[in-house]
């Protein structure tokens, strides 16, 4: 009995191993795997009270941590300020940061679309109109002729070990991670936009409260002059109240330049210059504080925040780059076919006798390239292990994040009672040193000393206010600034 034996060569065995891991669809490198949310139960290490302390002042609203509540995407409004809505709407609108990063999306997500182009065949048609001449060796005589070549040519780069679906995989990732990063300079506009209105308002406070020292002192020297004249006091004390002024109104200048400043850097955030006035203007009274606060569930965190969801998404481009330095190590199977007409005439193309066609198959592997292919693998698989870690340094400073803001809300709401007690009585204390020393029981210095406490008084209440309605958006901002509740998707609405 006669046996019949095939022998193939080894390129044809590799083409073969080749197609078969296309059709089974296997991909090089590791297969991406979102991590796991951390087994964290709770923010802080001690139990949150039920509500935070209150003070019957602008701001000094108990407020209650409802676990589970979800954030509204408009989360600002929850401050009941048209003015500081108005604002934001106009920075969303005009804020050039804004504005790029929105162009960084739409440039990685053209550039996605421009990869998975790689999956078809490329095909081009060409016109080659030439004249040569042959050598006599050639046996085709020394005249000089005309070859009018006209060919479509199609050429397709077999994916078969997925060097190819893993770019794509890497650069969807990558615009991924710039939809995330858009959505994090969302929140940090819209966020600094609030802080940089609520530092306003209490700056406006500050110079009020100095203002009505002012006030009070002044009244006061007139008092101590009046007192002078008629002997009952030294002049020293008139000059100590002088001083007192004098240094009141020293700390006003300042203020007036923080303000100034502050509203330069509101009118910036809006996308405007500085020397285009903003209409809104904003005082403590106008804006209220949130009675109920949200607080997420930390398994949801890593979900919420466009930084963690930002940096997962950069750790997937950094797990489809191993698999693109993997496949490119592997070899690379090309199919190309030319069909067209060649032709002394361009009027004789495609006639009769003029046509040609070819069929070409090519396998390239990599044998030696001096290690670069093996280093840039092992490059890759560090970088890999860099996002791994940048991505859970990011977790942990997100947490860091919200555990700072409840401390914060916690202690801040403390110091506001506190200092609300404090200026209630400064303000007592300083009426009643007024009139001793109009009544001559009590000496200037008393009165000096009161003064000084009020004016202590005053501008750390302001600041205590103030500290409130910041720590409140600060809340808002770490725990991701409700994006995922928006009607239509940011990136969504970019990409128009």
């Amino acid at each position: 009995m006669n046996t019949t034996k095939l022998h193939f060569n080894w390129p044809l065995r590799i083409c073969v191993m080749a197609v078969a891991l296309a059709l089974a669809g296997c991909a090089a490198g590791p297969d991406f795997k979102q991590p796991d949310a951390p087994e964290v139960k709770a923010y802080t290490k001690e139990p949150l009270q039920a509500k935070t302390s209150s003070a019957e002042t602008t701001g000094g609203a108990a407020q209650q941590f409802v676990e589970g509540m979800d954030i509204p995407a408009q989360w600002w409004t929850l401050f009941n300020s048209p003015a500081l809505n108005a604002v934001i709407g106009q920075a969303l609108k005009a804020n050039p940061d804004l504005q790029s990063a929105q162009a960084a999306l739409r440039a990685a997500q053209e550039q996605v679309s421009a990869q998975q182009g790689a999956f078809l065949p490329s095909v081009n048609a060409s016109l080659a109109p030439t004249r040569q001449k042959q050598p006599v060796s050639a046996g085709q005589g020394t005249s000089p002729f005309n070859l009018h070549t006209a060919q479509v040519s199609v050429s397709y780069t077999l994916d078969a070990f997925g060097g190819n679906r893993r770019q794509v995989e890497g650069l969807q990732a990558q615009a991924e991670q710039q939809k995330f990063l858009l959505e994090a300079a969302y929140l940090t506009l819209t966020s600094n936009v609030v802080a940089a209105a609520v530092q306003e308002a209490a700056l406006r406070a500050q110079i009020a409260a100095t203002q009505e020292v002012l006030k009070v002192q002044g009244e006061l020297l007139t008092l101590l002059q009046r007192q002078y004249q008629l002997g009952d006091v030294a002049q020293a004390d008139v000059l100590a109240q002088q001083a007192a002024l004098a240094q009141t109104q020293a700390s006003l200048p300042p203020l007036l330049k923080s303000l100034a400043l502050q509203r330069d850097l509101l009118t910036v955030l809006a996308g405007r210059f500085p020397s285009e006035e903003l209409e809104q203007k904003f005082d403590l009274a106008s804006l209220s504080l949130p009675q109920q606060l949200p607080l997420s569930l930390p398994s949801s965190l890593v979900q919420q925040r466009p930084d963690i969801r930002s940096a997962g998404a950069q750790l997937h481009a950094a797990s489809a780059a191993v698999g693109v330095a993997t496949a490119n190590m592997l070899p690379q199977i090309t199919l190309s076919a030319n069909i067209g007409s060649a032709a002394a005439q361009m009027g004789d193309l495609f006639t009769a006798g003029t046509g040609l066609w070819s069929l070409v198959g090519g396998l390239t592997q990599p044998l030696f390239a001096g290690g670069a292919l093996l280093h840039k693998k092992r490059a890759s698989e560090a970088l890999l292990e860099q996002a791994a870690a940048q991505y859970q340094s990011t977790v942990i400073h997100a947490f860091q994040n919200v555990a700072d803001s409840l401390r914060a809300l916690q202690y801040d709401a403390d110091a506001l009672q506190a200092q609300y007690l404090a200026e209630r009585a400064a303000a007592r204390s300083l009426e009643i040193s007024r009139k001793s020393v109009q009544l001559g029981a009590a000496t200037p210095q008393t009165l000096l000393t009161a003064q000084q406490t009020y004016q202590q008084a005053v501008i750390g209440l302001a600041q205590a206010q103030a500290a409130r309605f910041a720590d409140t958006a600060a809340l808002f901002q770490a725990l991701g600034g409700g994006w995922w509740n928006r009607g239509e998707p940011l990136a969504a609405a970019t990409a128009r």
